[in-house]
């Protein structure tokens, strides 16, 4: 069967409300052909009831979680590049095709991702980062980046100059990923063991594995307007994003460190949970108040 060149553009929605109608107008307005998925994971909202007549809609009857509703589409499409991007994200005209650009000159690289900007214009903190490694969160939770800055590094790298042209870097946004199909055929699709978070950096060490470079593309841009679906759900947001961290660390590094090393960073892990939640009714009423 032959290639398509058609992008196919995945996103999973759930509740994101008005803002997916202006992600998905932002991607037919792309200078390259496209087709949009939306895959629903039972939205309580009306975000889909003024959807876009060419969008091809695949309805959960509850919510799957990400993994599990973007592999969904896999089965339907023969593109030669995807795009996986979250319902609250605002590309550009010129987005996709400078995406192509730089895979099509890069025939090694399986995924590339670009610079992802906050609405008031600075860079996300997740839009370009090394793999957190239990010692590289240790760093991070503990702040020995700031107290011995020459010996220790976090995962970060949205403080450090951006790089004039595309490089190989160890992760990206998973907000917004550009994936060679013929790469995703090698490495499998997303592990839908994880519910909601994590599951891009399982899909970056398994792209490493086989030595399929992923890129960051600095002069490439979107807008992330982030939260947009956990807002309602806080908590359980939360909730997946650290038993998605130990899974990760579990699955990938278990034998890669010291026995104390290793579970006492799970054990960190789940203590930053716990304040977390503890802290967020505070958090909530200080906003209120900021406001």
């Amino acid at each position: 069967m032959p290639v398509d060149r058609v992008i196919s553009v995945i996103i999973v929605n759930f509740n994101a409300g008005p803002i997916l109608t202006d992600c998905v107008h932002s991607v037919f307005a792309s200078t390259v052909p496209v087709t949009v998925y939306v895959v629903d994971n039972a939205s309580q909202d009306d975000s889909l009831s003024v959807m876009d007549n060419r969008v091809h809609i695949l309805k959960n009857r509850e919510n799957m979680g990400f993994a599990s509703a973007a592999n969904l589409v896999l089965p339907l499409v023969n593109s030669e590049y995807l795009l996986f991007l979250n319902p609250d994200c605002l590309v550009r005209p010129d987005t996709l095709a400078r995406f192509v650009n730089v895979m099509d000159s890069h025939p090694q690289a399986g995924m590339a991702g670009c610079l992802v900007r906050n609405v008031d214009g600075s860079e996300q903190a997740a839009c370009r980062r090394a793999v957190p490694t239990p010692w590289r969160t240790l760093v991070r939770i503990c702040h020995l980046d700031k107290l011995f800055p020459n010996y220790c590094q976090n995962f970060e790298l949205h403080r450090q100059p951006l790089p004039k042209h595309p490089i190989e870097i160890e992760g990206i946004s998973g907000a917004c990923m550009f994936v060679r199909r013929s790469a995703l055929d090698r490495v499998g699709p997303m592990d839908e063991a994880y519910f909601l978070h994590c599951e891009d950096l399982d899909w970056f060490m398994r792209f490493r594995a086989h030595q399929l470079k992923i890129l960051f593309i600095p002069d490439v841009e979107v807008v992330h307007v982030k939260g947009v679906c956990s807002h309602s759900q806080p908590i359980r947001v939360l909730w997946y994003k650290h038993r998605g961290m130990v899974r990760f660390y579990r699955k990938f590094f278990r034998d890669e460190y010291p026995f104390l090393l290793f579970w006492g960073v799970i054990v960190a892990v789940w203590l930053r949970f716990f304040l977390s939640v503890i802290s967020y009714p505070l958090s909530v009423i200080k906003r209120r108040f900021s406001s």
